[in-house]
């Protein structure tokens, strides 16, 4: 298996990521992925990722229910009319329901990494099952882990989120992996701070933004690690648990029949 992190999300390039059937796996621990894998896990039955609060809105517009939640954030400010994209906060609202969310980066990079045979979603909260997806069904493919950084720049929650993916492959595998320099980096540094989620969290840029917003509960389960086994997949733009995607496609084939 060849691994690849990409440290923010101005690096993808779609035409290298539809090559050879690439799988992205898209990290923005701080805080869309965090988000969308705790609303699932709270019985969300989708989340939608846009690329602002327009596409939001028209979205909630051509939706013929009215069973949907509008979240989004930008530069860290609450969008008017929307709930704000805090997972704590959302986690009582969204079971049934379809979650449109608009972040500054990490729903920007979900859009963005849709060429790639495969999209995962993926937070410290649910890294372990993500990676044994990736050992299960992808073996022989090239795994590029998506960090979606903050403006262009480098996030260290992000970095410390692939490394802890690339711990969880290589514990639950036993092998070695053929990782390139930027993986290895990533890798590394989780690997000097294999329990300290929590303080590099708070550390780190977007954390201290946080800390400042009083958004303490959420910086706290962002850095809580492997609690979470949802598996989340993107399937034609959309943010699903991979058994009901599985159980959506056995729906189509019956139908074809």
């Amino acid at each position: 298996m060849k691994v690849h992190v990409l440290l923010t999300k101005e690096e993808i390039n779609a035409e290298r990521l539809r090559e050879n059937g690439k799988v992205a796996v898209v990290l923005d621990v701080l805080l869309a992925t965090t988000t969308i894998i705790s609303a699932l896990n709270e019985g969300a039955k989708e989340v939608i990722p846009v690329m602002d609060e327009n596409e939001a809105f028209s979205l909630s517009q051509s939706l013929k229910h009215e069973n949907f939640i509008l979240a989004g954030e930008r530069d860290a400010r609450p969008i008017e009319h929307f709930h704000y994209p805090s997972p704590t906060m959302l986690s009582p609202l969204v079971l049934g329901k379809s979650l449109i969310l608009s972040t500054t980066n990490g729903t920007i990079a979900l859009k963005k990494a849709e060429s790639a045979e495969f999209v995962y979603i993926s937070s410290l909260l649910n890294n372990k099952r993500t990676a044994q997806q990736l050992l299960d069904c992808h073996q022989e493919s090239t795994i590029v882990i998506i960090c979606s950084g903050n403006a262009g720049e480098v996030s260290l929650e992000d970095v410390y989120g692939a490394g802890h993916l690339i711990h969880s492959l290589l514990d639950l595998s036993q092998k070695s992996l053929n990782m390139s320099d930027a993986a290895k980096m990533a890798y590394y540094l989780f690997l000097g701070n294999p329990y300290k989620a929590s303080e590099l969290l708070s550390s780190s840029s977007v954390g201290k933004l946080f800390e400042r917003h009083g958004l303490f509960d959420d910086l706290q389960l962002a850095a809580t690690a492997n609690t979470v086994s949802v598996l989340a997949v993107m399937k034609n733009g959309t943010a699903l648990l991979e058994e009901e995607h599985a159980s959506q496609s056995e729906i189509r084939k019956v139908r074809d029949i």
